[in-house]
């Protein structure tokens, strides 16, 4: 009997997660990921594991035993009660941590859906940025990537049909702004997903990058007035070119009521062509055969049908008090992630002298304080066999502002970005001793601050030299 693949399958639990699996479960044996997989059942085919892709040691323990892996991620939501950080440097994170436990797990292939990357364009918005580094960054420790790039997502979930369905069905006056002639390449849902399938396992596809697209090249307004058709509808529409991306952002959001994290990249991404190109194209995997209105009328079905299965509402588990907060910061040429971490608790005593005293022993481990208490405010465990050159691990092990019962993920690291000289500073499930309210103003704001004067202190290196020196 022939071994089925073993595929891990991150973002499981999402709308193109869940149409994956039914379509791999013919074949495969499925990994699903989720961050509350463990309330999943199991089936014949579908193992279910917990993994926080925040957290390396979850992602290794997620990708155990995986042949393939598929990465579905993207941080556009908050992923914490307070999150601090732009979801360019949350997906920096996701994307290091699930590369490298790949590579320890031995998976032959990634397979990772992204954005289509414009040709001609100079300056691409943050999204599509994102999206491109992601894609560089799975592809940094050897395991070979298969990215496949898709412009508009037809289907009942998601981001960018909901939001177009929304305005058509809210709206019985249109403004339309420039960015509504963009021309893209919407593709059905099912079509991805077929896309996605072909590819696993596939050797002539790694290492490549594949656009993909549905059979119609149209406009954002061509789009709209396309469902508007399917729905019954005919708004009446004007242009308005003087309306620009952020008013654009803001009346989106408005009527809609989608959230800003998600609503504001997905608008900025707008300006740029979302067409297939013919160098990138790949017979029998580019080409989505479902029209648009016929790929509407199906995503507008299953809308329908889903909104009625959950009519009494899903029961939503209340948030803890945690905290996540990312921060991108240059990385001094010639040094490691390992020795800025070092390096940032005796500048900190330096820069807040004569009020904030530091103290570090010989393992590396660090105390937070104020001159006038000797108990410290922080404590810090460097954790030598989770750190390497380009990672410093500390976990949040005391101190008068650490939550000490909630407290047992709470963790700083410091990580370079493979092939850039930057590194990303970022405190995990931190679980604070103060009232949520008081932290959230006090705290948290003087964290900020203080990284912003990181950053710029490591802006200047190169015209000065530090005068305190910490070894490698």
């Amino acid at each position: 009997m022939v071994k089925k693949t073993v595929v891990a399958l991150a973002g499981a639990s999402g709308y193109i997660g869940q149409n994956l699996m039914k379509k791999l479960k013919d074949h495969s044996e499925i990994i699903a990921l989720s961050r509350n997989g463990d309330n999943k059942e199991d089936s014949d085919q579908v193992t279910w594991r917990s993994c926080d892709l925040y957290s390396m040691a979850d992602a290794e323990k997620g990708l155990d035993g995986a042949d393939i892996a598929v990465y579905l991620v993207h941080s556009m939501m908050p992923s914490a009660k307070l999150t601090q950080g732009s979801f360019e440097d949350m997906d920096v994170i996701l994307a290091d941590n699930f590369a490298q436990a790949a590579k320890k797990a031995g998976v032959k292939q990634i397979v990772y859906l992204s954005g289509i990357i414009p040709q001609d364009e100079q300056e691409l918005s943050r999204h599509l940025k994102s999206r491109l580094e992601v894609e560089e960054i799975l592809g940094s420790y050897g395991v070979p990537v298969t990215t496949i790039r898709a412009g508009l997502i037809v289907g009942p979930r998601g981001s960018s049909f909901p939001i177009l369905k929304k305005l058509v069905k809210r709206l019985p006056f249109m403004v339309l702004p420039q960015w509504t002639k963009t021309k893209t390449q919407p593709i059905a849902l099912p079509d991805v997903i077929g896309s996605i399938d072909q590819s696993i396992g596939e050797e002539s596809l790694k290492g490549r990058s594949i656009d993909v697209g549905g059979p119609e090249v149209m406009t954002y307004e061509e789009m709209m007035e396309k469902v508007a058709g399917v729905m019954g509808k005919k708004p009446f529409m004007v242009n308005v070119p003087f309306l620009t991306i952020d008013l654009s952002k803001l009346w989106v959001r408005l009527v809609t009521g989608a959230p800003k994290e998600m609503v504001y990249p997905l608008i900025e991404s707008l300006v740029h062509p979302m067409v297939a190109s013919s160098q990138n194209k790949v017979d029998g995997i580019s080409d989505g055969e479902t029209p648009f209105e016929e790929a509407a009328e199906w995503a507008l079905r299953e809308d329908e049908k889903q909104t009625k299965r959950k009519s009494n509402g899903p029961n939503i588990p209340a948030m803890q008090d945690d905290v996540r907060s990312v921060q991108r910061i240059p990385l001094p040429q010639g040094h490691s992630a390992d020795w800025i971490g070092k390096y940032y608790v005796k500048w900190l005593e330096k820069v807040l002298n004569p009020w904030v005293k530091t103290t570090v022993d010989e393992t590396h481990c660090c105390q937070i304080g104020v001159i006038f208490n000797e108990i410290p405010l922080l404590e810090f465990t460097y954790s030598a066999e989770r750190s390497t050159k380009d990672r410093a691990l500390y976990y949040i092990s005391g101190g008068r502002l650490s939550n000490k019962e909630k407290n047992v993920r709470g963790r700083l690291e410091f990580r370079k970005i493979p092939g850039k000289n930057e590194a990303i500073v970022a405190i995990h499930d931190y679980m604070p001793s103060l009232p949520w309210f008081l932290y959230k103003y006090t705290q948290a704001k003087a964290h900020l601050m203080v990284m912003a004067l990181f950053r710029r202190h490591l802006e200047k290196w190169g015209t000065h030299e530090p005068s305190f020196q910490v070894h490698e």
